[in-house]
């Protein structure tokens, strides 16, 4: 996997670790040391949290210890303050981080949890969680002329297993969450480095899957169930290169060398949804979802008109008719 992908990442380390916090969180810190910058935050497109230091304060520290130094080599690794392109797998994260700050259930040989960084220069950020989406739906399930698509995307970052069966249960409720996807971005000198973090599920996850659970609310879905065969380390390599290849076509085209394809698996078009805001968690606007503008925001029909929602703003979910 390392010779298919160095080319395009020249400097690539690949590196798996048994067990960690968060993967982003690895490359976001080490990213930081690696600029000078020690608890610098990103802005958009990414929500940047505090580092959750090993002693479990939330805060950066005070002192910045020296890359090279033994504390840092033994908290972040072998290539800590290291600025290259990386691609870091934990068989299980501790404090596995999804959007707007929920957590991802990692269980050692039942996910798979990486994340990549890499510098980036896309003339616009907006819908490269949307353009990831599709490269991993694309992977995982490549496209066949004439046949709906099992894998669907739901607006902003999630990856949905489409159940198969009525038409009226369709409508009640449309799949299970299979995965997600986390950007996030830190400033490095005169160039910013994206770390996208991807968690999915690869075998049944009762437990953090049941009734009451917040973060999966409609339930969640498995890649066995498509692919009885399916291990981490296979959909690691099915994904990667095409992850890779993604976020090169992203950084020259945008989101609109990815809008025919979203549109094949967008998950909420022609969908009652309603729109939250992100921190307050109280509605906005609900109404049809119509698809996706040219960069990616969501296209909702309300009774005041069409409106445009951008990722960063809002959670979404399927209104009551529709959950």
């Amino acid at each position: 996997m390392w010779q298919q992908l160095e080319p395009w990442l020249p400097g690539l380390s690949i590196e798996v670790l048994a067990q960690t916090e968060s993967t982003n969180s690895l490359l976001l810190e080490r990213a930081r040391l690696g600029s000078g910058r020690h608890g610098a935050r990103g802005p958009a497109p990414g929500e940047v949290a505090h580092v959750r230091t090993r002693g479990g304060d939330t805060e950066p520290k005070a002192r910045r210890a020296e890359p090279g130094s033994a504390e840092v080599d033994a908290a972040f690794g072998r290539r800590a303050g290291d600025t290259q392109p990386a691609l870091v797998v934990a068989e299980q994260q501790t404090l596995g981080r999804g959007r707007l700050g929920r957590t991802w259930h990692s269980r050692a040989g039942q996910s798979l949890t990486f994340s990549l960084s890499l510098a980036l220069a896309p003339r616009d950020w907006l819908g490269l969680s949307l353009a990831v989406g599709v490269a991993l739906a694309d992977a995982l399930e490549p496209p066949e002329p004439g046949q709906a698509p099992r894998l669907g995307l739901k607006w902003p970052n999630d990856l949905w297993l489409l159940d198969r069966g009525s038409a009226a249960a369709a409508a009640a409720q449309p799949g299970r969450k299979l995965g997600g996807v986390l950007i996030e971005t830190v400033a490095v000198g005169h160039q910013r480095m994206v770390v996208v973090g991807v968690g999915l599920n690869i075998a049944p996850l009762e437990a953090a899957c049941g009734p009451g659970r917040r973060e999966f609310s409609s339930g969640c879905a498995s890649l066995q169930e498509i692919d009885t065969t399916a291990s981490a380390p296979a959909a690691l390599h099915r994904i990667a290169f095409p992850l890779v290849r993604a976020l090169r076509q992203f950084e020259r085209e945008g989101f609109g060398g990815f809008a025919t394809a979203y549109a094949r698996r967008d998950l909420l078009r022609g969908r009652a949804v309603e729109t939250r805001d992100a921190l307050q968690g109280v509605a906005i606007a609900s109404g049809i979802a119509e698809g996706v503008g040219p960069t990616g925001a969501l296209w909702l029909r309300t009774a005041s008109g069409l409106e445009e929602v951008t990722s960063g703003e809002v959670s979404v979910r399927l209104s009551a008719s529709d959950a």
